[in-house]
């Protein structure tokens, strides 16, 4: 039930427009046709204007960089800063790193009344040394310039608390979690037939009769893809039938592979980098097994997509993971930056084909029943409507 309110102005931010586009994909329609009116701010680029026709609000271009750029990020905060002045927003909600640091300082700095930031992963725990005081000490500003800071799992709450970024009272998991859940209406195999999927594996060079494993993500090292390319090799010595199909762009810039796996993947026929690609759900239901031996996330949408399309899975007991995947139930969880487990497991879902198709059976029902994007959707409009009833706003 949505409960009526007047046309509040809500403004939406990520660092870069694919976010904007891809992580809240309809959340944005979403909450213009339940009260708000909408602002998405994020970088130039084509998926910002594509996103402005798509969800049908209006847009704002914000440059924001990803890297430790303090010059750059000042520009972006006066930047902010004068547009919220200027729009008065009631609610200035952020997502990603950059844009929930120099987002939050703008709306302090503005007076914005409900200040709200997503965390749906913390690069920062990879870093060491310098960086990562430095890093630790953003994170705290950002969640001290915040009203609200919404951990998208419960693992993440945790972390949050355990290094004492915030107080538990600016703290919240909404529902069970997840940024923007996920359309199980898209991500449903029923809806790629029998001919796409001969057609795509043929394209691939993928025989009938070959056993298909298949990563979708960012081709970096914290996605665990040494581990992956490694223990593959070992599995495809003794099962040739076995083909790694790899779905995604590398970020050489940001995160590089070995160089020994980027040469595996280049000349090893049995691996089959397709990079990026704009509807996954083929390369899913070509798939046997989903593997995903990340290093740390938020709450992944690739696991919720792979587990909606009905496919067995390999990941990480790292937080995120482990709350979508209960292990030996709708998947199997291994340790992190662990390949001989990885390597473990994979063979174990190649061999035992009912213990497979078992996880496979109760994979989509769980995430129906969990995760579905109106779901999650109302749940973050109930939270805004909360707020606002709260306040007498």
């Amino acid at each position: 039930m949505v409960i009526s309110v007047d046309r509040k102005k809500l403004i939406r931010i990520t660092t870069v427009p694919q976010s904007l586009m891809g992580l809240l994909n309809g959340q944005l329609k979403f909450m213009s046709e339940n009260g708000f009116e909408v602002i998405g701010i994020s970088s130039a680029g084509k998926a910002l204007k594509e996103l402005s026709r798509q969800e049908n609000v209006r847009t704002i271009e914000v440059e924001m960089t990803r890297m430790i750029t303090p010059l750059k990020d000042l520009q972006s905060v006066w930047k902010l800063y004068r547009i919220f002045r200027k729009e008065k927003p009631l609610i200035v909600h952020t997502h990603t790193p950059k844009a929930g640091t120099v987002g939050m300082l703008a709306a302090w700095l503005a007076g914005v009344p409900y200040r709200l930031h997503t965390v749906a992963g913390m690069p920062l725990l990879m870093a060491k040394g310098r960086k990562r005081h430095l890093l630790n000490f953003v994170e705290k500003r950002t969640y001290g310039w915040a009203t609200m800071v919404y951990p998208n799992s419960y693992g993440l709450y945790n972390i949050i608390l355990q290094h004492k970024f915030t107080n538990q009272a600016k703290l919240k998991v909404i529902g069970k979690g997840s940024s923007n859940g996920i359309d199980t209406s898209h991500f449903d195999p029923a809806f790629i037939s029998d001919e796409q999927k001969l057609q795509l594996r043929e394209s691939l060079g993928i025989k009938h009769d070959d056993f298909v494993y298949v990563f979708v993500g960012r081709m970096v090292r914290d996605k665990g893809i040494n581990e992956l390319v490694a223990a593959f090799c070992c599995i495809h010595e003794r099962y040739p039938n076995t083909k790694l199909l790899l779905v995604g762009n590398y970020e050489r810039h940001l995160d590089p592979l070995k160089p020994e796996t980027e040469r595996e993947i280049e000349t090893n026929s049995a691996i089959i980098a397709a990079g990026y690609q704009k509807d996954v759900r083929p390369y899913f239901a070509i798939a046997d097994v989903f593997t995903f031996p990340s290093y740390r996330e938020g709450f992944p949408n690739v696991l919720m997509q792979s587990c909606a399309m009905g496919i067995a899975s390999v990941t990480t007991d790292i937080n995120g993971c482990n709350e979508i995947v209960e292990d030996g139930y709708n998947g199997i969880i291994i340790p992190p930056q662990n390949q001989d487990k990885l390597m473990e497991k994979m063979l174990y879902l190649y061999e035992n084909t009912e213990v497979r198709k078992k996880i496979s059976r109760v994979s989509r029902e769980l995430i129906v029943k969990n995760y579905e994007r109106l779901y999650v959707q109302n749940e973050i409009l109930n939270e805004y409507h909360s707020l606002i009833k709260k306040n007498n706003v």
